[in-house]
């Protein structure tokens, strides 16, 4: 199948297609004149880095844990489940990192309402004004 009528199939881009053959994700044939050639396994092939893309990981990520998929084999899963594991891992410490930034705001905020509260209410021709 072509470029098109997998991007319409895989519900993506045609230039997130390019993109996944760019990075090594995807492997198309070339007609003589040269328009790429698509195998209905492909269209499987993008929903799972669809989905992997979905998960916050990287291109880079996503070609280590290719194995898995094209050479299914006992060291392949556990290489990938290791890998996801480290993923998981560095998400959790990035949310870690956002759940304390957002607890300091809450408490600036706190703040800044308690503050706001301590001033003196504007005269009534000001506050007209604004």
């Amino acid at each position: 199948m072509r470029i098109g009528e997998l991007a319409a199939r895989a519900e993506v881009s045609v230039r997130s297609l390019r993109y996944y053959e760019q990075q090594g994700l995807l492997r198309s044939t070339r007609t003589p004149s040269g328009q790429r050639l698509f195998t209905e396994d492909d269209v499987d092939r993008v929903g799972f880095i669809q989905g992997l893309y979905a998960a916050g990981l990287s291109s880079s990520t996503i070609a280590d844990l290719m194995p898995c998929r094209d050479a299914p084999s006992q060291h392949n899963s556990d290489a990938t489940l290791e890998r996801m594991a480290r993923e998981r891992e560095r998400i959790t410490v990035q949310i870690d990192g956002l759940l304390r930034a957002r607890a300091t705001l809450d408490r600036m905020t706190a703040l800044a309402r308690v503050y706001r509260e301590s001033l003196p209410a504007a005269p009534q021709a000001a506050r007209e004004a604004s």
